[in-house]
């Protein structure tokens, strides 16, 4: 996890500390059992004497539980109800639902909706069968922006001056790996321009494979991204462009025209952002 910038850093109505702190509380991830103030200073890239303040300030808020025979902390109910509070007021998530529901038991695969936090998506709905074994995500679980089809639908989703934003958090977060990341990226715009839908297959995990669809609201949230996968060898690229891709699309458009969405982005108008030789044109600037 990347430190706070230059530029939000110097912003005076930005507070610096309450930043870190919720850094501290997104450290902990779906996985984790108990962190401590090493693994936290790791993951945040925070000073430890920093981090040790900020747990013990966390502690008494509430927000987390001491384990003291581990010396390390555990999420608390009070940090957990904002994400059920969250979820509550994500009418999306319920609306979708049977949608999903539907779309898992066509498809054999796991079929999820999310939303960005900086440079990846977070699962706050997901449809999985038995036949999904392979796909140990759930809700709270995060996907890469650069590599998943979930993320790559959702970062051509985006006008050109949020895709800015979004680009330099990843070419900041990616370093120099940037160069490959920007690339899967391009490939994946001139896919949504083709085909209405993202690809990712073996580009974020290695036997997954998935496609990828935005949702655009006419209320002001979102983007959202929804996607399906499977382990690789049922979801090949030839079935997730002539099956699970366009049943992915129609899935999203019903859940637009439910929610009185907005149409996501024509072939047509995603086309303008390719160069004539095929490339994605790098609309977002510094997107080298």
């Amino acid at each position: 996890m990347k430190r706070t910038g230059k530029k939000t850093a110097t912003d005076r109505n930005f507070v610096v500390a309450l930043s870190r702190g919720l850094d501290v509380l997104r450290a902990f991830q779906p996985s984790d059992g108990l962190l401590g103030n090493q693994e936290i200073a790791s993951r945040t890239n925070l000073p430890k004497p920093t981090v040790s303040r900020l747990t013990y300030t966390l502690t008494k808020l509430g927000y987390l539980t001491p384990v003291p025979r581990f010396e390390k902390y555990q999420l608390a109910p009070a940090a957990m109800a904002l994400g059920y509070a969250a979820l509550a007021n994500l009418g999306v998530r319920h609306l979708s639902e049977p949608f999903r529901e539907e779309m898992m038991r066509a498809t054999g695969g796991a079929v999820a909706i999310g939303g960005r936090d900086r440079h990846s998506m977070i699962y706050f709905g997901q449809s999985r069968g038995s036949e999904t074994v392979g796909v140990q995500l759930d809700v709270g679980s995060r996907v890469p922006i650069a590599t998943s089809a979930m993320g790559r639908a959702y970062f051509w989703a985006l006008g050109d001056e949020d895709r800015a934003e979004v680009t330099r958090i990843l070419r900041e977060h990616y370093g120099s790996r940037w160069p490959k990341m920007r690339d899967g990226l391009e490939r994946s715009g001139e896919t949504v321009a083709k085909y209405g839908f993202a690809l990712s297959v073996g580009d974020w995990h290695d036997d997954i494979g998935a496609a990828g669809v935005a949702l655009k609201l006419n209320d002001g949230t979102g983007p959202y991204a929804f996607n399906c996968g499977a382990p690789a060898f049922r979801f090949t690229e030839e079935r997730l462009i002539n099956d699970i891709g366009p049943r992915l699309l129609a899935m999203v458009r019903n859940i637009e025209a439910a929610l009185g969405g907005l149409m996501p982005q024509s072939k047509k108008e995603v086309s303008k952002k390719l160069k004539s030789g095929g490339k994605v044109a790098r609309v977002a600037e510094g997107f080298r």
